[in-house]
């Protein structure tokens, strides 16, 4: 690795990753760790110039407080510990500052003064790493790759091309929750438009087959994450020489998930779905990169600006915003519903304003009044959200005129519908996605 790299300790703050990001911001890398490491795990990561401990709300495990290793203490790293009882007593602090701009002077006299870290974090160096990474990982076999067309997976295949060329085999599974013509636009761009050695997969009735009845969002996540893998190793089993799984798995994935000192806030399907007898080794290039260092990292690479800023979808897709228990009749409102939501979204200029926009259906039926007659048919909710590294959100202000042509065409245009609703909860409380 090519960066110096500040490690955080994970003790149980909520800010750790804004700490993280602000680190990062300043031009040198970071990392959040358990705050159990071991000091020999904490020597093996390259170039670590200090450390940083950071304490908070959580640190209790069944009632006892923790701590990290004491043997850290004295292993001539620089530390900052802050709302934490630092062993030594040197570069403590009782909290951080109440303004972002004092925080940052507190880090940048750490990371510069107290460390000598240099402002060696960015994107070409990070690529440069990664290739190294893949091939060595990797060496001459072959690497599947999970294409949805998002950001994530797209960045990924730019960067596996890069590394292993022709190595690679990308794979875009329909899984029957896929947005409306999506499937069709991920076959033109990767494999007519970039050449990409790309198998298509329709394996929609199996998906929808295997989460009938199924109401849990955490169970249905873990069945469409383990489905994917199952499709996966089918397609291996065709091929020869496949020994590697590759995802656009990122940090906010890993950190939701959950970590020892942090509640899972939900299981992402690429992180806690994933099956224990996976038959692939994973290579998860993105895994340490926020939302906007990946498209960072796309732009990098030279890959398109519409694709960079392609609208986020989740892996389940329409799975976890069809809620509660999947209806083919809910399924066809959802997609119908986003389909209208983005088209209306492009003409009045806000696809570029807002970071992410879609439409969710739950399982339950509203009175309402239709052709002259009672009518008991769906809601539908509209969410659109602005966020920089998707751990926090904010709601987008749509203007009138726009939200009423949007209610307007989705209650006129798609069946089974009654009625629109526009969510105003931030993240947190709420999360992006209902499920």
């Amino acid at each position: 690795m090519k960066q110096d790299m500040i490690v955080i300790l994970d003790l149980g703050s909520q800010i750790n990753t804004v700490i993280a990001r602000m680190i990062r911001d300043l031009g040198v890398y970071s990392e959040i760790h358990p705050h159990d490491i071991s000091l020999d795990k904490l020597s093996q990561l390259p170039n670590v110039k200090g450390i940083i401990i950071n304490g908070g709300k959580n640190n209790l495990i069944g009632g006892v407080p923790i701590d990290t290793n004491h043997a850290i203490y004295d292993a001539g790293y620089p530390i900052l510990a802050v709302n934490h009882q630092l062993a030594k007593g040197e570069n403590k602090r009782e909290g951080w500052p109440e303004t972002e701009a004092e925080t940052r002077e507190v880090l940048k006299y750490f990371l510069f003064d107290t460390c000598r870290a240099e402002t060696n974090w960015n994107m070409k160096n990070f690529i440069d790493d990664q290739i190294d990474l893949i091939k060595k990982q990797v060496g001459d076999k072959k690497v599947l790759l999970a294409l949805s067309g998002g950001v994530d997976s797209s960045v990924v295949a730019a960067l596996l091309i890069k590394a292993i060329g022709k190595q690679l085999v990308c794979v875009h599974v329909n899984h029957g929750l896929m947005r409306k013509d999506e499937s069709e636009s991920v076959i033109e761009v990767f494999k007519n438009q970039m050449d990409a050695n790309l198998v298509y997969v329709d394996a929609s009735e199996r998906f929808l087959n295997k989460l009938e009845n199924i109401a849990d969002p955490e169970e249905k996540r873990k069945i469409i994450g383990a489905e994917f893998i199952r499709v996966f190793e089918e397609e291996a089993r065709k091929l020869e020489g496949i020994d590697f799984l590759a995802q656009g798995t990122i940090y906010p994935d890993i950190v939701e998930s959950g970590t020892k000192t942090a509640a899972i806030v939900k299981s992402h399907h690429n992180v806690g779905g994933l099956p224990e007898d996976l038959k692939f080794e994973l290579v998860e290039p993105l895994f340490h990169l926020f939302k906007d260092e990946v498209r960072a990292c796309g732009l990098e690479l030279g890959l398109p600006e519409e694709m960079v800023y392609r609208q986020p979808f989740p892996g389940p897709g329409l799975g976890v915003r069809c809620l509660g228990a999947i209806t083919k009749d809910r399924l066809e409102a959802v997609r119908e519903s986003d389909a209208i939501l983005r088209e209306e979204f492009k003409i009045a200029g806000l696809n570029k304003k807002v970071w992410q926009y879609f439409t969710i259906v739950p399982d339950f039926k509203s009175v309402g009044i239709k052709n002259d007659a009672r009518s008991f048919e769906y809601p539908v909710i509209i969410r659109a959200i602005n966020t920089i590294d998707a751990m926090t959100a904010s709601i987008e202000q749509i203007e009138w005129p726009v939200l009423l042509k949007i209610t307007d065409r989705i209650l006129n245009e798609v069946p089974n519908v009654n009625r629109v609703c526009y969510d105003l909860s931030p993240k947190p409380c709420a999360t992006i996605e209902w499920e």
